[in-house]
């Protein structure tokens, strides 16, 4: 399954790179993400709760940052295994950061696979869920940059 979209964030494009690097500022737009720990400068571990359909899932999550192109490409890959459940998540990540003027445009794929109970929910529901997740992201993500002044950290 393939997510992709395009944010326009309010700051230059070596800022919402910078800003994008730090993992809690990251990890506190996604919703359902908490206990997150650095293990190296490119590892991270945290719990997800997230709940599809009728269906609550925590998923322990190992997060590897595969490349950094500052100040224009981040690349990660995601691993997650449900807790209680048979199953794995796992997920590539790419961003893209554009010059737009006095903007950022960032441009972001997903491709997410996933296996056991979870994969058996069928294409149409994690999607649902996948598009409901990026929206509030990308809400808190603008939150963020329209309410930090000129040149500080969102």
């Amino acid at each position: 399954m393939i997510v992709s979209g395009e944010i326009t964030l309010p700051a230059p494009r070596e800022k919402v790179f910078e800003v994008l690097q730090n993992a809690p500022f990251f990890a506190s737009c996604v919703e359902g993400v908490h206990d997150l720990k650095e293990i190296d400068a490119t590892h991270y571990d945290a719990m997800l709760e997230t709940k599809v359909a009728y269906m609550s899932f925590t998923f322990k999550v190992s997060v590897e940052v595969t490349r950094l192109a500052p100040p224009e490409r981040l690349e990660a890959k995601i691993e997650g295994t449900p807790l209680g459940v048979v199953g794995r998540f796992t997920a590539l990540s790419t961003t893209d950061l554009v010059d737009a003027g006095n903007d950022t445009l960032v441009r972001y794929s997903i491709d997410a696979n996933l296996t056991g109970k979870l994969g058996s929910m069928g294409q149409p529901v994690l999607k649902s869920k996948a598009r409901e997740m990026e929206k509030k992201f990308a809400e808190r993500m603008r939150a963020a940059f329209a309410g930090a002044p000129p040149g500080a950290a969102p």
